[in-house]
């Protein structure tokens, strides 16, 4: 049974690599690599960091109903959640572990009711915006709406099964993987491995 991890937080907010390191220390995590219209930055590669298509590319995906979720972040650029990266990891029994905006995951829950649900949240607005200046990518017309919409992002902490904290990356990369590997144990999810140990107690 593939368990889906979906994994929020407003941008700055130290989520991708969070995830790096978890796909790093849990076995048997598949990662849902996103498309989207946006271009590439920095080192990032394609179908390595995300999958880059062309806007008619993208809402040519769309009309064929080939995503599970997609929406249109700061205004200008898709991005979406294939529904073959589903199928990929049911078919290989592994888990999957998506990184997604809250409006996608607003989307996902309602198609996968059993995700687990995770929010990342900066330590305070004055952190978040260190972060985001210090990564040197965006100018401040761009900083100042990622921080506005990061207002908006963190009222909905109260749709996710688990709110991290991200104070100091060692502790959250420890907390994070606790709910991953507690999340494979629970009981809803390994019945099928239950039933033959209690039918070889039978007598």
């Amino acid at each position: 049974m593939t368990t889906v991890f979906i994994i929020s937080a407003p941008s700055g907010s130290g989520k991708s690599t969070l995830v790096s390191h978890l796909m790093a220390v849990v076995p048997n995590l598949m990662f849902s690599i996103s498309y989207t219209t946006r271009q590439p930055r920095g080192a990032e590669r394609d179908g390595e960091s995300y999958h880059f298509v062309s806007r008619p590319e993208f809402e040519a995906m769309v009309a064929r109903d080939e995503f599970l979720e997609h929406a249109e972040v700061f205004g200008s650029d898709y991005y979406g959640t294939h529904r073959g990266i589903l199928e990929e990891a049911r078919a290989k029994g592994r888990d999957l572990v998506l990184d997604i905006d809250v409006q996608g995951a607003r989307q996902l829950i309602q198609k996968i009711p059993d995700a687990v649900t995770i929010f990342i949240l900066p330590p305070s607005r004055q952190v978040l915006e260190r972060r985001l200046r210090a990564r040197g990518e965006d100018g401040e017309e761009v900083i100042e709406r990622r921080l506005r919409d990061a207002a908006e992002e963190i009222r909905r902490y109260s749709d996710y099964h688990y709110v991290l904290i991200n104070r100091e990356l060692d502790e959250s990369d420890a907390i994070l993987s606790s709910i991953v590997r507690a999340e494979r144990v629970r009981r809803t999810r390994i019945e099928e491995q239950i039933r033959p140990i209690l039918e070889s107690f039978k007598a």
